[in-house]
């Protein structure tokens, strides 16, 4: 069974890139994109997904304010906050919210690949 992942950020460039890498890996279908935390929060309401993938930093309510409205709409779903931001701030506002993982961009797309399994196995 397909495991349905919403994926949220400003970039239309960076969500066809997250897109591309989960859809090459077996099991995984995105069945959501938003563009910023307002339209992440409506979207995980009507799509149930498995995974939420945050940027941190969008319009209107940004990724971490939106973790946080989400853990308590949907507390066992896993949150993964993806960020250009690499400052322990961001990781400690991360535990205090509920996200599962905070990870930079620049770690790239197979280390997101990995914790989406990894996540979504435990699940």
């Amino acid at each position: 069974m397909q495991k349905c992942i919403l994926i949220a950020d400003d970039s239309e460039t960076v969500r066809t890139i997250i897109r591309t890498f989960l859809e090459s890996q077996a099991g995984f279908e995105v069945c959501g994109e938003a563009v910023d935390g307002v339209d992440a929060i409506e979207k995980a309401k009507a799509l149930q997904p498995d995974l939420i993938i945050l940027d941190l930093a969008m319009p209107r309510i940004n990724g971490a304010a939106a973790a946080s409205i989400l853990k308590g709409m949907m507390p066992d779903t896993p949150i993964i906050l993806f960020t250009i931001y690499e400052e322990v701030m961001v990781k400690s506002l991360a535990s205090a919210i509920g996200v599962d993982l905070v990870l930079s961009k620049s770690d790239g797309m197979g280390k997101m690949v990995q914790h989406v399994q990894h996540l979504l196995a435990a699940s």
